[in-house]
């Protein structure tokens, strides 16, 4: 007799519903896709189907959503990632803006303004304030180089 058998591998969806939030819009809600990348204070991840749950918080970096349609990469400020023991990611993040929406010579105009007041002679509070800025820059810097 032979009795049907369905190993785990098969029964596990291969897509992730991915939700990504900010505070005024949801970019994606619930919709699948195959792959997200993410920068996480961990590193980089990238998460599939599957995936172990945990939460991540966002550190500045690239936010990339790979669909059977194509890539779609946004900048993200920060925020956190929970990956779901359901196949569910839910981001939500602070700031997110298409990658393609950023001038790299605006982009390098910025840090250098930045990184001159951060090592200038300003007050404890704009110095605070710059350095906030070229760790952003630079990540920004960094995330327009790898698309």
């Amino acid at each position: 007799m032979n009795l049907g058998r369905r190993g785990y591998a098969e029964a596990v969806s291969d897509k992730l519903k991915l939700s990504f939030i900010l505070p005024h819009a949801a970019i994606f809600d619930s919709q699948e896709v195959t792959q997200v990348n993410i920068s996480a204070a961990t590193g980089e991840m990238g998460i599939l189907a599957s995936h172990v749950p945990s939460v991540e918080e966002l550190k500045p970096g690239l936010f990339e959503v790979i669909e059977s349609s194509g890539t779609k990469k946004w900048f993200v400020s920060g925020g956190f990632a929970t990956m779901h023991p359901n196949n569910r990611l839910t981001v939500n993040a602070i700031e997110a803006y298409p990658i393609d929406d950023f001038s790299p010579d605006a982009v390098r105009s910025a840090l250098s303004e930045a990184q001159r007041t951060a090592s200038g002679s300003g007050s404890p509070e704009q110095k605070a304030e710059a350095e906030i800025e070229v760790e952003v820059l630079t990540a920004l810097q960094s995330a327009m180089g790898r698309q």
